[in-house]
This record gives structure tokens, C-alpha cells and sequence, in this order.
């Protein structure tokens, strides 16, 4: 809502999302936080927290997924046989037992070669995000990135003043032509990507394209991150390898467990074996919040000693699958041909295309007298004030039956096109 009580709409929202690029600091704020917009996600559930509204909008877990129980019993452990340490300061790093066990994941899972000492513990991978444009953006410094791209990734670097050059997304991945000559013409620091069931398209790289990407990024400096919150998520077949396990140099990975176990911890990693960048990662995090809740950390992993991860992620496989066949189908049954959409096989979101020519925002308008939300397509692309065809959709947070009710209320209103 407005300051009249209005809801805003979807072009106010997206110009109040961009609108502080607009002014220069005449307070005594920074023109650095000022000139980054609040997230565009955030500020529609802000607007859609009736309860007679069917959301779309969000990238939320299902929070049946929460093993809660078992968590509980896990803290009441940590708290009887670890009391004084999980109360206490601690290590930059994280609880060492617990970067093993991520070390070790990696090794069993992908065959990788990572030790604890290649694995720093993160608030989130939004940390992780926060800490690599700290340690190596300058204002000014060109930043590849996908587009469309992940939001919050967006929302991160922008703090820290890139000159941000997107890389058109294709079916298989990035589009590779482009890349070479971004990074021919630019000194590109760092290259962002998220490989496996890509916010917010749900694309995957083939194992082709990644082994293209990191043969091509070999011949440069700039570092690759691979952000796989959504990697776990596959609804069939074996894990993809990662572009860094081909040999890359300046390989940075990371990894979550808000998707797998809860996002409410707040726990993530960075993992690299470039020392040097490890170094400086641990000297910012030191200066951002010291180390990230250990008290979470010992919780998790008395979780993982105590259960079968792979077991628990394939129930939240189960569950997602059928929510994405159920809003597929809806979609099928509901949308016109004209409007075309991505078929992800894992993952949490479906990405949508109207005719060329119009607008999301338009329809997020529309929709949303329907009470149907859903994230239009603007804010993940770092260049185009222009509205665009696209749309993100998630399915994840709902019931089956409330999929299928809110994308046939969207397939009454696409049917003009």
C-alpha cells in the first residue's frame, strides 16, 4: 500500500523498486545505498499479505519440507552436551566439523577435491554474495552476469557499484558468443552464474555448455561463482558436474541448506581452493558479524549425523515434482498458445513469456484484482527500464489445488493475447 492506502501498481512497484537510482544524496546517507533498490520480491509480498490471495511471487520452501522435530531434538542436544560453546564467540570459519561434512559431500557427491579448509560457513549464500563484491568489486569494475538473472544477486553486487554487462540466457545455458566478447572487451572481475535450475528461468546448463564456459573462462582472469541453492533439487537422474570440476582456476562455489533443510538458520558456505581469495573472504566476514550462528551451525549438524539428508531431500523432491506437474499441466490447460514457458526438471520456479510487446506488469496489475501474485519480469534484468513479456512463477508454497485455481484465473486473463 501507498501512503493513501493505494496499492501500488505493478509499473509503481517496479519504479519504487529502480526509483532510487534516480536522486542524488542531498542527506547524509551514501549515494552507494542509495542507488540500491529494495528487492522488487520483497516489496510485492509486502503488498499481497492478504490471505485470500494466491501468491505465485515468492521463492519459498514448502514448509512441510522443515524437518522441525527433528531439528528440535538436535538443539536440546547441542544445548546439553555443547552449552558453553554454542553460547560462546567462536572460529570466522565456521564449526569444522561441519565444513567436513561439506568437504566430504562434495568429494562422495561429485568426485571434487575440497578439504575443510577450502570451505568457509556463510550467513546464507546472500552472504556469500556480499562478501565476494566486497573482496573484489570496485566501482566501476565490469561483473558478467546472466539475464535474466537471480534477483538477489542483483540487489548484492549493486552495493558495491559494477558496471554490470548481462549475458543472454539460451536453452543450454549461457550464451557463450556473447561471454567472449564481453570478456574481450571488458576486464571482466567476476562472472555470476546459478547453473542449475536457474532463478528465475529453471534452466539448467548442459554438461556441454559447462565444460565449454570453463574451458573459455580459462583463457581470462575474471573468477566464476557457481550459486547452486536449487543443484539438490533435481526430480530424476544423477547431479550435473559443476563447471569448476573441469579444471577451472578461479573456482568459487556456493552451497545452502535453505532449500534442503530450512532457510530460517541462515547457513551457507563459500567454497574455493584459491587460498588467497579465502584469505581476504575470511578477513571481511571477521569485519561483516564475526562468524555466522554457531549455535545454528551444531544444530545442523547434529541434524545431519543423526539422519539420512539424501533420504529427506528426496521427499522434498516428491513433493516439489508433483506441485510442478500440477502447475504444468494448469498451464497447458489454461494458458494460450501464445504464451510460452519453461519446462524445468527441478528446482522451484517456471519462467513465462507473453506475445513480444506486452507487458507483465500490465498483466501483475490485472491479476492481482484476481487476487493472483506472481513476479513480473523487469527486475531481473540489470539494464531494461522498459516492461518486458516476462514472468516468474513458483510453485513450491502452494497446495496442488490452489496451483490449479490461480493459473486458470491467469489463463482467463492471458486470453486476449
Amino acid at each position: 500500500m501507498n501512503a493513501l492506502g493505494r496499492r501500488m501498481s505493478g509499473l509503481e512497484l517496479f519504479l519504487h523498486h529502480r526509483g532510487k537510482k534516480r536522486y542524488k544524496s542531498m542527506t547524509q546517507f551514501s549515494e552507494r545505498i542509495l542507488n540500491t533498490p529494495a528487492s522488487f520480491i520483497r516489496e510485492i509480498l509486502k503488498v499481497i499479505q492478504q490471505d485470500d490471495i494466491i501468491s505465485f511471487a515468492g521463492g519459498l520452501p514448502n514448509p512441510v519440507s522443515f524437518p522441525k522435530e527433528d531439528l528440535k531434538q538436535s538443539m536440546e542436544r547441542v544445548i546439553d552436551q555443547y552449552g558453553d560453546e554454542v553460547f560462546q564467540y567462536s572460529s570466522t570459519e565456521g564449526y569444522r566439523p561441519l565444513r567436513e561434512w561439506v568437504a566430504k559431500r562434495y568429494r562422495d557427491e561429485y568426485g571434487m577435491d575440497v578439504q575443510a579448509v577450502d570451505v568457509l560457513i556463510t550467513t546464507g549464500s546472500q552472504q556469500a554474495l556480499d562478501l565476494m563484491g566486497k573482496v573484489l568489486i570496485n566501482p566501476g569494475d565490469a561483473l558478467a552476469i546472466e539475464e535474466p538473472g537471480y534477483l538477489g544477486a542483483i540487489q548484492a553486487f549493486t552495493v558495491f557499484e559494477p558496471d554490470f554487462c548481462p549475458v543472454p540466457l539460451l536453452d543450454d545455458g549461457m550464451d557463450l558468443d556473447r561471454l567472449e566478447q564481453i570478456l574481450e572487451e571488458r576486464n571482466v572481475k567476476l562472472l555470476y552464474t546459478v547453473p542449475n535450475f536457474q532463478n528465475p528461468t529453471g534452466l539448467t546448463y548442459s554438461v556441454e555448455k559447462r565444460n565449454a564456459l570453463c574451458s573459455l573462462l580459462n583463457r581470462y582472469s575474471a573468477y566464476l561463482i557457481e550459486d547452486d541453492p536449487y543443484g539438490q533439487l533435481k526430480f530424476e537422474g544423477e547431479a550435473l558436474p559443476y563447471i569448476g570440476s573441469f579444471g577451472l582456476k578461479k573456482s568459487v562455489l556456493f552451497g545452502t541448506i535453505s532449500k534442503i533443510i530450512t532457510p530460517g538458520m541462515r547457513l551457507g558456505w563459500i567454497c574455493t581452493k584459491d587460498k588467497e581469495l579465502m584469505q581476504h573472504l575470511v578477513t571481511a566476514k571477521q569485519a561483516a558479524d564475526l562468524h555466522s550462528n554457531i549455535f545454528a551451525q551444531y544444530a545442523v549438524y547434529d541434524y545431519l549425523m543423526n539422519h539420512e539428508l539424501n533420504e529427506h531431500i528426496g521427499k522434498i523432491k516428491a513433493l516439489y515434482k508433483e506441485q510442478s506437474d500440477v502447475m504444468l499441466q494448469a498451464m497447458k490447460d489454461f494458458f494460450p498458445d501464445t504464451v510460452t514457458y519453461t519446462m524445468p526438471k527441478g528446482g522451484m520456479f517456471v519462467w513465462g513469456s507473453l506475445p513480444e510487446g506486452e507487458s507483465s506488469l500490465e498483466l501483475f496489475d490485472r491479476a492481482m484484482k484476481e487476487k493472483v501474485a506472481f513476479v513480473p519480469g523487469n527486475p531481473f534484468y540489470v539494464n531494461d527500464e522498459k516492461p518486458v513479456p516476462t514472468f516468474r512463477l513458483n510453485y513450491t508454497n502452494s497446495e496442488p489445488e490452489v496451483i490449479r485455481e490461480g493459473i486458470r484465473r491467469l489463463g482467463r486473463l492471458m486470453e486476449s493475447y
